[in-house]
C-alpha cells in the first residue's frame, strides 16, 4: 500500500447523513398548562363598597353596572333581553381616571359585594418574550377565573387592550395582534365578571370598547370626598394638634387623589414621630411639608395625570403664591380656621 494511504472499509465508505440544523431558535421549554394556571391565584377580597370614598355620581354608575348582575334573571327572562344578548352572563366594566383615585380598591370591593374571589392580573404576568406564550397566559387567566368563579381584574389594561397594529413589519408586531385577538375571543367566551382599570383609556382598541358594558370615570375627589378621605386615612390614634382638622386638610389637599393623601399621612407622621416626646405630635407644618413633597413628586417625576390640579409647590412649606387665585382663596380660608 502506498505511503500515506489509508484503508477505508466498505461500510465506512458510505456517506454519512448530514446533520439537521434547525433554523428556528431554541427556547426554554414552556410551562405546562397546570403550572401556567397556578400563576393566577384567586384572593379573598377584604374591602367593602361602603369603604370606598367616591362621589355620588361615580357610585351611581357603579350601582347601575351592578344592577345588571343583581337583576339578571328579571332582565333576561322576564324582560327578554336574551333575545338581543343570548348568552348574557359576561359583565365587563372599565374604570379609568388618574392614579390613586380608587380603581383597584373598587374592583376588590365589587368582588366582595358579589361574594366572589378576585384574580388580579397585570401586564407583566401575561406578557412573554417568547412567541406564542402571551396568548396562552391570557387564556389561562380566563380559564382559572372561570373554574373558580372569580372576578378577573386586569390592571394597566391599556397594555392589554391596546389598538391592534395595522402595519405589521416584524414577528413581534404579529405577536401583538395575535394576543389582542385571543383577548377578544376569551372575553367573548367568558361567563363572569371582568373589570379593567387604566390611566390611559384613549389607547383602547375600539373592538374592546364595544364589548365593555360600563365605562366609569374616576375623578379627583371634590371637597366633600376630601373631608371623608382625611377622616378615614388619618387614624384617630395619630396625635395631632387641634388645628389639624379634616376641613383644613381638605382645603390644603385640593387636587390630590386618595393615594396621594395616604402618602401625605405617612410622610407627616414619619416627620413628627422622631421628635422629643413633648413635640411628638403632627402639626400643620408636618402636613404642609408632606403635601408639598407629594405635589412636587407628581409634577416632576414621571408623567402627571392630574386634572385641574394646583402647580407644584417649590418650597418646603406651601406658599399661597404658588397656587391659582381660586385655590389661593381656599388656602387663605383654611389658614384662618384655627383662629376661629
Amino acid at each position: 500500500m502506498p505511503a500515506n494511504w489509508k484503508r477505508i472499509d466498505k461500510e465506512s465508505s458510505q456517506p454519512s447523513a448530514p446533520t439537521k440544523v434547525s433554523a428556528e431558535p431554541t427556547f426554554p421549554k414552556a410551562s405546562d398548562d397546570m403550572s401556567r394556571l397556578e400563576t393566577f391565584v384567586p384572593q379573598m377580597p377584604h374591602r367593602d363598597l361602603e369603604d370606598i370614598i367616591l362621589s355620588p355620581q361615580v357610585m351611581a354608575r357603579i350601582e347601575g353596572a351592578l344592577n345588571r348582575i343583581r337583576f339578571h334573571d328579571k332582565l333576561y327572562d322576564d324582560w327578554n333581553l336574551k333575545k338581543i344578548d343570548p348568552s348574557g352572563r359576561r359583565v365587563a366594566i372599565n374604570f379609568f381616571g388618574p392614579p390613586g383615585t380608587g380603581k383597584t380598591f373598587c374592583a376588590e370591593a365589587i368582588a366582595k359585594h358579589l361574594g366572589k374571589q378576585i384574580i388580579s392580573v397585570n401586564y407583566a404576568e401575561i406578557e412573554s418574550k417568547y412567541v406564542g406564550e402571551t396568548p396562552k397566559n391570557i387564556t389561562a387567566a380566563f380559564q382559572k377565573a372561570q373554574e373558580t368563579d372569580s372576578v378577573i381584574f386586569f390592571d394597566e389594561a391599556d397594555s392589554i387592550l391596546g389598538k391592534r397594529l395595522t402595519s405589521v413589519t416584524q414577528s413581534a408586531d404579529h405577536g401583538v395582534n395575535v394576543s389582542r385577538s385571543v383577548m377578544l375571543l376569551q372575553l367573548d367566551k367568558f361567563d363572569g365578571v371582568v373589570i379593567f382599570a387604566s390611566n390611559l383609556p384613549e389607547n383602547y382598541d375600539g373592538a374592546f370598547v364595544r364589548r365593555i358594558l360600563a365605562h366609569i370615570q374616576f375623578e379627583l375627589p371634590d371637597d366633600d370626598c376630601l373631608i371623608r378621605l382625611w377622616q378615614t386615612l388619618l387614624p384617630a390614634e395619630v396625635p395631632r394638634k387641634a388645628e389639624v382638622t379634616a376641613e383644613w386638610l381638605a382645603k390644603l389637599s385640593i387636587g390630590l387623589a386618595g393615594g396621594d393623601i395616604l402618602n401625605v399621612v405617612k410622610l407627616a407622621a414619619s416627620r413628627a414621630v422622631s421628635r422629643p416626646p413633648e413635640t411628638c405630635i403632627v402639626c400643620r407644618e408636618d402636613i404642609q411639608s408632606a403635601v408639598a413633597q407629594v405635589r412636587a413628586g407628581k409634577e416632576r417625576v414621571g408623567i402627571s395625570s392630574r386634572i385641574n390640579s394646583p402647580p407644584a409647590i417649590k418650597e418646603t412649606v406651601v406658599s399661597p403664591d404658588d397656587l391659582s387665585p381660586e385655590i389661593q382663596a381656599r388656602y387663605a380660608e383654611a389658614t384662618k380656621i384655627s383662629s376661629l
